[in-house]
């Protein structure tokens, strides 16, 4: 599995980068806006860290609006992954989009022929959200079940990118379901490090060691 941080924060995105385990980055309107800076600047900051995709949202409703801005977007960086959302005007852009080669990920899936339109429409990418689904008592994590089964059955490229997820343990049922990705944000990505066990093992040891130093 892949993981991607979900966040614009560059002080965030760089800690995980040097840890080599970053493979990618989500962003949206909502997580720009809380970052100083203007829109290219920080997306371009991004992708200078980044090794791997860095997706941009496009803010346009309308399919001509969408693929106006996704070629914008494409432009500032060959890592750039445009972002649309899953609605009719989406996917005319998705379609078009891919005949240019420009890579999409649809957002705001909740459903699984949500999923299977956004194959078709040729998606890189495609993102259900599972704490979302959760929160209004659905189970999230059977979509992208669903989802990876769909894909298998027609052997579509596009990958699965679970999105909204609140916990570690959605990152590892993400997992377990064959998510192809893990978008998270840096709490839930330093969460995944922790375990009591592990904090006790590590404190027992020391202390045995000062007890070993006493006798050299």
């Amino acid at each position: 599995m892949k993981f991607f941080l979900d966040t614009a924060n560059l002080d965030e995105i760089k800690k995980v980068a040097a840890m080599g385990l970053l493979d990618g980055v989500t962003t949206n309107p909502s997580l720009i806006a809380r970052e100083k800076g203007n829109f290219k600047d920080i997306i371009l900051s991004i992708c200078e860290v980044v090794p791997g995709p860095v997706n941009a949202e496009v803010v346009s409703l309308d399919a001509e609006g969408m693929i106006r801005e996704g070629r914008d977007l494409a432009k500032l960086h060959p890592n750039i992954i445009v972002k649309i959302p899953m609605t009719k005007d989406g996917m005319v852009a998705v379609r078009k989009l891919a005949n240019e080669k420009i890579r999409t990920n649809v957002t705001l899936i909740f459903s699984p022929s949500q999923a299977l339109i956004a194959a078709k429409a040729g998606a890189s990418y495609v993102s259900p959200f599972i704490g979302r689904l959760d929160d209004i008592s659905h189970i999230g994590m059977e979509l992208v079940e669903q989802i990876v089964a769909i894909y298998e059955n027609y052997d579509f490229d596009t990958e699965v990118l679970a999105a909204s997820l609140r916990h570690p343990v959605h990152v590892v049922e993400a997992a377990l379901a064959g998510a192809d990705i893990a978008t998270v944000p840096a709490k839930v990505f330093d969460q995944l490090f922790l375990h009591p066990l592990t904090d006790i093992g590590i404190k027992n040891f020391l202390a045995d060691w000062e007890k070993a130093k006493q006798t050299l």
